[in-house]
């Protein structure tokens, strides 16, 4: 389903793009998801970066508005949720993988990154599958 582009401050499409999934957070968040198999809110809080607990629920909230990811009751835990990659969110798994592609050309590559480098540059539909299937692709740090 294509968004109506009026309700974006121009019809670019990386002007689009940029509004939907392209400042830190979000991408950060995205990340999580589908690197680390993240799902709940405590989950997102204990990254690295340390995201603030007002800019997590508001870009949650703005992923959810966009139909990037949706929200269902954790049946475990009825006060909670459980975030999920949408099919549109899922299309955004190859702009990742091409974001951290870019990233291993200009930064000091870790026995980490270059694992995940060489799995992305040998396996990439196998990465794109797990991701699909919600499975972690790594461990948190």
């Amino acid at each position: 389903m294509k968004s109506d582009v009026k309700k974006h401050a121009s019809d670019c499409l990386v002007a689009y793009g940029v509004d939907t999934f392209g400042d830190r957070w979000t991408l950060l968040v995205l990340r999580d998801m589908m690197l680390y198999g993240k799902c709940r809110y405590g989950e997102f809080l204990c990254c690295e970066e340390q995201i603030a607990t007002n800019v997590l629920a508001q870009r949650l909230k703005h992923l959810e508005r966009e139909g990037i990811i949706s929200k269902a009751r954790d049946p475990e835990n009825r006060r909670s949720y459980i975030y999920s990659l949408t099919d549109k969110g899922l299309d955004l798994a190859p702009v990742l993988l091409e974001i951290i592609r870019w990233s291993s050309r200009h930064l000091e590559m870790n026995a980490r990154r270059r694992r995940l480098l060489k799995r992305i540059e040998t396996d990439r539909d196998g990465i794109l599958a797990d991701i699909r299937a919600h499975r972690a692709i790594l461990t948190a740090p």
